[in-house]
C-alpha cells in the first residue's frame, strides 16, 4: 500500500479523535450530514425528476436490458434501498429507470484536488471519508480492507432487499436474474468492481481476496500512477509493470474482467498485447466528441473491440463534450460508427462527483436521444445493455 500523506492522515487523526469523543448517535448525525453536503455538492443532476419521454421511446425503454457498466454509489454511506433526494443511483431509481444490472465501483483511494492531467499519490480523501462515515478501523489505512467493507455492505443491500436486489458474481446468477426479470419480477442486479488497483496494497495474491468479496471487475489505475500500471492522469503515465502483468494473469485465470478506465495510453497498449479474453473500458468518452487525455481515440476503440469487449461511454461533460443526454448520444453514435453497437455500452459514472443530465430513474431519456440520433431498435439495444449481457454471460465464472 501507499501511505497516505503526512497531512492526510493528520488531518484524519484530528478529524477522528474529534469524533471519537462523541457518543455513537451524534457521531452518526455528524457523518450523515457532512456526506450528504458534500454529495449535494459533488453529484449534480442537470434536471431532476421525474422525466418523460415520447410514448415511441417509452415503449422501446420498457422493453430494453438496460446496463450501466459503471456507479460509485457505495462510497456515499446512503442505504440504496432508499429513494434519495440526492445523488444518482438507489434501488427504487433503478426499477424507476428499468435497469436490470449495475455495476457498483468501489474507489479506494482519491487525491485531494483531482484533475484530468496530472495527479500523485500523496494525499488520500477517502481516508477523510472513511472516518467521517465510520468505517471500521481496518479501512483507515488499508485500502484491501475498504475495498472489502464496502464490497460487504453491497451484499448486506442484498440480503436485506427482500429479493428486490441481487448480487452477480457468475453467469448462473446473470441468467437468473435475466429469467425473474423476464416472468415479470421486480428485480434489480448489482456486479461488484474496483477502480485502481492500487488497493491490492502492493501483494497481487490479493486478488483472491477482491474473489471472494465478491469482486468480478478490476480497473488498473485510477486517478494517479501505481505499482501496477500508470494512468492517464498519472505524473509519468507509463505503462502496465511485471507485477501488473502477473495481476493481469492472476485476474484472467479467475475470469475477472480488466477494466482500462483511466488507464494511460501505453498502460492500454501494454494490456491489449497481452491480454487473453476481452478487457472492458467501462466510463470513458471519445475523443472525436471531447478531445481529452480521460478519452480515447478511434484506434484504441477499434483495439478493445477486436478483443471481444465493450466501451461505456459516459454521462458527464468531459466524457461527452457537452451537459445534455443529446451530447451522450452523439458520443455512443460515433463509438457505434465506429466499432458497431455490440462492443459500446454504457458507463455513466453516476455518483462518481460529476455532472450528470439525468439520474438513473431518467434512462429512457437516453433511449429517446438515440432514437433522435438515428440509430435503430437493434443497436439501441445492444447499447443500452445488449452487449454488456453478451460480455458477461461468456467472461464471467460460470457458478
Amino acid at each position: 500500500m501507499v501511505a497516505p500523506s503526512r497531512r492526510s492522515v493528520a488531518v484524519g487523526a484530528i478529524l477522528g479523535a474529534g469524533l471519537a469523543v462523541l457518543g455513537p448517535p451524534i457521531r452518526h448525525t455528524i457523518g450523515v450530514a457532512l456526506s450528504t453536503r458534500t454529495e449535494r455538492r459533488l453529484n449534480v443532476v442537470g434536471r431532476p425528476g421525474p422525466y418523460f419521454v415520447s410514448p415511441a421511446a417509452s415503449d422501446l425503454h420498457e422493453r430494453l436490458t438496460v446496463v450501466d457498466l459503471h456507479a460509485d454509489s457505495l462510497l456515499w454511506g446512503r442505504d440504496l434501498l432508499v429513494r434519495a433526494d440526492r445523488g444518482h443511483v438507489d434501488i427504487p431509481r433503478l426499477i424507476e429507470g428499468n435497469v436490470a444490472l449495475q455495476v457498483f465501483a468501489v474507489p479506494t483511494k482519491v487525491p485531494r484536488h483531482l484533475n484530468i492531467e496530472r495527479n500523485d499519490d500523496r494525499s488520500d480523501d477517502i481516508a477523510l471519508v472513511a472516518l467521517v462515515q465510520g468505517w471500521p478501523a481496518t479501512t483507515w489505512r488499508s485500502l484491501l480492507a475498504r475495498a472489502e467493507y464496502l464490497a460487504k455492505r453491497l451484499i448486506d443491500t442484498a440480503a436485506r432487499s427482500g429479493g428486490s436486489f441481487v448480487v452477480v458474481r457468475t453467469t448462473a446468477d446473470l441468467e437468473s436474474l435475466l429469467a425473474r426479470r423476464a416472468a415479470g419480477e421486480v428485480v434489480v442486479g448489482g456486479l461488484l468492481a474496483i477502480e485502481g488497483a492500487h488497493m491490492l496494497d502492493g501483494e497481487p495474491s490479493s486478488v483472491e481476496r477482491l474473489f471472494a468479496a465478491g469482486f468480478r471487475m478490476v480497473g488498473l489505475a485510477h486517478f494517479f500512477d501505481n505499482a501496477l500500471a500508470g494512468s492517464a492522469h498519472g505524473v509519468r503515465k507509463g505503462g502496465l509493470t511485471a507485477a501488473g502483468r502477473d495481476v493481469i494473469r492472476r485476474l484472467e485465470a479467475r475470469s475477472m474482467l480488466v477494466d482500462l478506465a483511466h488507464a494511460s495510453s501505453a498502460t492500454i497498449d501494454d494490456v491489449l498485447a497481452i491480454a487473453a479474453r476481452p478487457v472492458v473500458v467501462t466510463h470513458t468518452g471519445v475523443r472525436s466528441t471531447a478531445d481529452n487525455a480521460r478519452n480515447l481515440s478511434d484506434d484504441q476503440l477499434r483495439a478493445v473491440a477486436a478483443t471481444g469487449g465493450i466501451v461505456g461511454i459516459g454521462f458527464w461533460p468531459t466524457a461527452t463534450g457537452g451537459d445534455d443526454v443529446a451530447a451522450i448520444a452523439r458520443a455512443i453514435v460515433h463509438a457505434v460508427a465506429v466499432i458497431g453497437a455490440d462492443h459500446v455500452g454504457l458507463g455513466s459514472d453516476f455518483d462518481g462527483a460529476v455532472p450528470v443530465p439525468f439520474d438513473v430513474s431518467g434512462m429512457a431519456m437516453l433511449t429517446a436521444a438515440l432514437l433522435a440520433e438515428g440509430l435503430d431498435e437493434v443497436e439501441i439495444a445492444q447499447v443500452m445493455g445488449g452487449s454488456a449481457v453478451r460480455l458477461l454471460g461468456s467472461a464471467l465464472p460460470p457458478g
